[in-house]
């Protein structure tokens, strides 16, 4: 594979060391400074994205999905983690298999997480743990940036910040983020890292859309004076109302996928892009109605609730390629109210809520437990809550 000057930092460590609240951790603190990156969870993802970790544990879990049906998704991703266009925050996962540590190879830095063990009444690190997983990074070539414990209990303590960052980090649980020294040194150092090789790329990116009008999310929030972290739906309306309608359109930026949705079927019947960080500018799918082909990559299991039709959209092998899905059928729906629901990166999104556009179409964000209503022959209920 060809070189790649961004960079990707793995995030790598036994089982249940905290990697996942670390991960969301770093990205939520590289976000409010305004550090453009991304993160990939590098492993067979059994949905525990932000939204999992943001959102009410009773009303996310039955949206998480676990495993994968084959080793089909791992060519993809590691394709697709070596031509990034954004600096990437890898999380690699806590169990590895030999052939999923292709993913290192295309990586340039890594971060090291190990839970401390208790031998002898006395917490400690687990120096065979430890000691597997840096020769792990070792044999990737991987540049490493901190070398940390973590406990459940007890106080962060930064140890060293030259030229590696070492210390423990404390209370990495679900529900809560990492804070002190230790987590304000390494998102200083992420941030200088991915600053200084990503400057420009946002104008480069904005510069090269598809289409002439190219919209940058962070821009268009604060022009409309939103948080552009976080996004209301009932911001909707005014969002539409400030972007032509039926025109080409290409958006840029980070959002929630009822956001990316609405606009989609907003610029419809015209082209619709969007910046995906893995594969550059792409452009919405025209998916065809009928009998989903049981082999396909995504399935569709359909539930009509009250005359509401609920289309549970998932991922056969847990990562989907966009050019498996060229072609695909999804249901013909008839009735007056469709809800979507499902894990899927934001192409796919919009290209299903492009296809039933001219009926009420609704997208469910797990973390605010509701789905939102982002087309509506009615109009005036664009960004309301469907209660889940």
């Amino acid at each position: 594979m060809a070189y790649n000057s961004l960079p990707a930092v793995a995030i790598g460590g036994p089982p249940h060391s905290g990697k996942s609240v670390l991960v969301y951790s770093l990205t939520q603190a590289l976000r409010a400074l305004d550090v453009a990156h991304y993160v990939i969870r590098a492993y067979p993802p059994d949905g525990e994205g932000d939204w999992f970790l943001e959102g009410d544990p009773e009303t996310v879990r039955p949206f998480r999905r676990k495993g994968a049906g084959s080793e089909a998704w791992l060519a993809p991703l590691v394709r697709d983690i070596a031509q990034r266009h954004l600096p990437l925050v890898v999380d690699l996962g806590g169990m590895p298999t030999p052939d999923q540590e292709a993913a290192l190879d295309v990586c340039t830095h890594a971060v090291l997480l190990v839970r401390q063990c208790m031998t002898g009444g006395t917490l400690v690190r687990d120096v065979e743990v430890h000691r597997a997983w840096s020769q792990r990074f070792g044999r990737h070539g991987l540049v490493l940036l901190a070398d940390l414990d973590s406990v459940l209990d007890g106080v962060s303590v930064l140890e060293g910040d030259e030229p590696i960052i070492t210390g423990t980090l404390a209370g990495l649980e679900r529900g809560t983020r990492a804070e002190g020294p230790v987590m304000a040194a390494l998102v200083s150092r992420l941030a200088d890292l991915f600053r200084d090789a990503g400057a420009g790329l946002a104008r480069h990116h904005l510069a090269t859309a598809p289409v002439e009008l190219a919209v940058d999310l962070a821009a268009l929030a604060r022009t409309l004076t939103i948080d552009p972290l976080a996004w209301p739906p009932e911001v909707l309306p005014r969002v539409l109302a400030y972007l032509p309608e039926g025109e080409p359109l290409a958006i840029y930026g980070r959002g929630p996928n009822w956001l990316y949705a609405a606009i989609a079927v907003h610029a419809f019947p015209a082209p619709f892009y969007l910046f995906d960080v893995r594969c550059g500018w792409v452009r919405a799918l025209d998916l065809a109605a009928g009998a989903p082909d049981s082999g396909a990559p995504v399935t569709v299991a359909v539930t009509d609730r009250d005359g509401t039709m609920w289309l549970d959209i998932g991922l056969r092998d847990a990562y989907v390629d966009r050019a498996e899905v060229q072609g695909l059928h999804v249901p013909d729906i008839a009735a007056p109210t469709v809800i979507l629901c499902g894990k899927l990166p934001q192409w796919l999104w919009a290209s299903l809520a492009r296809t039933y556009a001219g009926r009420r179409v609704a997208v469910v964000q797990p973390q605010i437990g509701a789905a939102i209503v982002v087309c509506d022959p009615a109009l005036h209920r664009i960004g309301s809550r469907l209660p889940l």
